[in-house]
């Protein structure tokens, strides 16, 4: 392993816009990296910052009546509220708009300029009659001169990557008015990018996946053009030394603030920064529609002034959702705050981990396979392991672990064994292949702990039962661990539930017996797929006017008239004691339980319960519950279901049902 310092980052957001889930496939992914090669011990920082310059934000500014700056501020702090209540953790996040940044352009732009990288050139320039200003980049829109894709912008085509000028665009319109531009003069500053053609050939081949690099070499067959680096007033950046009213395109200015946000850094921890950049590792995560300027003008710029340029640029594919491009019409174009508010991060954050690999290839968030893989996986067969360890030794025994059971030693030694596999997975972005590993690993644990059946042991052998759970929770914390990168909330909550502490890597060698645990806290519930619904509900265009509803029926008093029964209301529902004579999984259903309830002078009733989460079929045979026994019949496609079984809890694992004191008979009502 190299001891030397990594810089991780990931594509700039732009701050004329919020942050949504395709932008997180891109922060969660590097996110995750990081976090595990800090596990490991290396020192390696996560950077990032708003892209706050073009054209598009001085308007933007100008249509809500305040200044650029205040408008990049506001999102800022959208952004990194957004940020943080996703678990993705920086050690430093900036703006481009900021004097580091700024300087840093200048003084790469001037040593170019002095080797002879800067050409000077007088171009027609698209030009806005009505609107008396030039048109560039994003405010100007036609079909693309190479591909023929429309609706494109004027710098380059999202569909062909191919950039070009915003005269070269067919069928050109002006984007603020929709009207035909005309041509005018006007001298710009050129990067001369086809003095570095054989150095970013190799560059390419030694630092880029294949993938990526037989996309760019598409591009060597010919001389590598020119790339224009500056923009007309009005133009919302920084204005080129000696050259008035003429400012850098904001593709210079938002790699150069992958530095300019590690030098803040180094400069808070008094570490030299020029070392500090060109001594490390240095790690771009993008995704694919950005490809050709981080793998072609940015290391050539950084080669031209005399920097380091990237160990590796890992390119990602973007995000579908069932199958297709995200949809604001069919609520598919999901914001980062609006699944914020109905649901954990977790789900998504362990989801996404479930489908990211190494390839440009694009990543689908199947909504159905969403709930089944988080409400199966993470919450069924991971989460489970604690939840029934962890409760039956607090409330069963005396919260203390033991000695481990020599029957689990195999299972135990294949959760350890698999460490080095799902370090490697993770090193190389493979974190859906890690994740089937730590599935596999839970898989087995669980059918350790349905074998032993502790439930039934305990009635007979309180210490043996001590040692298989005992045993059970070290395989979960082992699995804890793997997951940390992708869930750290979670992990920090096995932490505290074990009395440790900010686990590594290599404490996965570590067993704990004979130690105390604490109180266990609820770690995940099930996902409702209702919250689902809500999150696209709240994501269609009429979205507004449904979350102002919603609002308002959430201030209506919960004691209110309207929420009050009368006591004969009340005495209608006929509560009465049942034992459950049997209880068994139901065949195609992944929340239901079958119970035959003994409900006396009353006979046997059928009921399916939604508890399988919480409960195994025989935890529940032969216990006293409480039901409800009038209930009209519901047919369900399993059967018929003849009344309803009181329980207590938020749901999913974390569920109760209520029982009587010891000495209440089956039949008895409820009063």
């Amino acid at each position: 392993m190299s001891d030397k310092s990594m810089i991780v980052t990931a594509g700039l957001p732009y701050a004329n816009g919020e942050i949504h889930l395709g932008h997180l496939v891109e922060y969660l992914q590097a996110d995750i990296w990081t976090r595990f090669q800090k596990m490991q011990g290396r020192d390696c920082k996560y950077f990032c910052a708003d892209d706050t310059h073009g054209t598009p934000i001085m308007v933007a500014a100008r249509q809500k009546g305040i200044t650029p700056e205040e408008l990049i501020a506001a999102s800022k702090e959208r952004h990194l509220k957004d940020f943080h209540d996703f678990q993705i953790s920086f050690d430093q996040y900036s703006s481009t708009h900021s004097p580091t940044n700024n300087e840093l352009c200048s003084q790469m732009f001037l040593a170019m300029k002095e080797e002879g990288h800067i050409e000077s050139k007088s171009i027609q320039q698209a030009f806005c009659e009505h609107d008396n200003m030039f048109l560039p980049d994003r405010f100007i829109k036609g079909t693309c001169p190479k591909c023929g894709a429309e609706d494109q912008y004027g710098d380059s085509c999202d569909s062909c990557g191919a950039t070009y000028a915003t005269t070269d665009l067919k069928d050109a319109a002006c984007a603020v008015c929709g009207n035909e531009p005309t041509e005018k003069e006007s001298e710009h500053l050129f990067f001369k990018l086809n003095n570095f053609k054989d150095y970013l050939s190799s560059w390419l081949k030694e630092n880029t996946e294949p993938e990526v690099c037989n996309k760019m070499l598409e591009w060597f067959d010919e001389d590598l053009r020119d790339w224009d680096i500056s923009r007309d007033a009005p133009y919302f950046g920084f204005e080129i030394p000696g050259h008035k009213n003429k400012y850098f395109y904001v593709w210079v200015d938002a790699p150069v603030g992958y530095m300019a946000t590690a030098k803040e850094y180094a400069q808070s921890k008094g570490i030299d920064f020029d070392k500090y950049w060109n001594n490390s590792e240095i790690y771009h995560f993008i995704g694919k529609d950005i490809v050709y300027f981080h793998t072609l003008f940015w290391p050539a710029m950084l080669k031209a002034s005399g920097w380091k340029a990237p160990d590796s640029v890992y390119v990602h594919g973007m995000l579908t959702v069932n199958g297709v491009k995200m949809s604001k019409s069919k609520g598919t174009f999901i914001n980062a705050r609006t699944y914020l508010n109905h649901l954990d991060p977790m789900y998504l954050r362990y989801y996404y981990a479930c489908k990211f690999n190494s390839s440009m290839e694009d990543v689908d968030l199947n909504l159905e396979d969403f709930v089944q893989r988080v409400n199966s996986d993470l919450v069924g067969k991971i989460t489970n392991l604690a939840s029934r360890g962890a409760q039956m030794l607090a409330k069963r025994i005396d919260g203390k672990m033991g000695e481990l059971d020599p029957d689990a030693s195999k299972v135990l030694e294949l959760a350890k064994s698999k460490g080095e596999l799902i370090a490697e997975l993770y090193n190389k972005r493979e974190f859906s292949k890690a994740i089937r590993e730590i599935r596999d690993i839970a898989d087995e644990a669980n059918k350790y702990f349905d074998e032993k059946a502790p439930w039934k042991m305990i009635k007979e052998d309180p210490e043996a039962t001590r040692k298989v759970l005992t045993s059970t929770l070290n395989i979960f914390r082992i699995l804890a661990i793997y997951l940390k990168p992708v869930l750290p909330e979670y992990a920090k909550a096995v932490e505290q539930l074990f009395g440790e502490s900010d686990y590594q890597w290599k404490d996965t060698n570590i067993q704990l017996t004979n130690h105390n645990i604490g109180n266990y806290e609820h770690l995940s519930s099930r996902v409702d797929p209702k919250s689902v619904a809500a999150i696209v509900e709240d994501s269609k265009a009429e979205a507004p006017k449904k979350e102002k509803k919603a609002k308002k029926d959430k201030k209506k008093d919960s004691t209110s008239e309207s929420s009050e029964i009368e006591f004969d209301d009340f005495m209608k529902v006929d509560l009465r004691i049942a034992k459950i004579a049997k209880a068994e999984h139901v065949e195609g259903a992944d929340k239901l339980l079958r119970l035959e309830l003994d409900v006396g002078e009353l006979g046997t009733k059928q009921v399916f319960a939604g508890i399988k989460a919480a409960y195994s079929p025989e935890q529940l045979q032969g216990r006293h519950t409480i039901m409800v026994a009038n209930l009209k019949p519901r047919k369900m496609k399993f059967g018929m279901s003849e009344g309803m079984v009181l329980a207590a809890g938020p749901g999913g694992d974390d569920l109760y049902i209520l029982s009587p004191d010891d000495g209440a008979k089956p039949g008895q009502r409820v009063k």
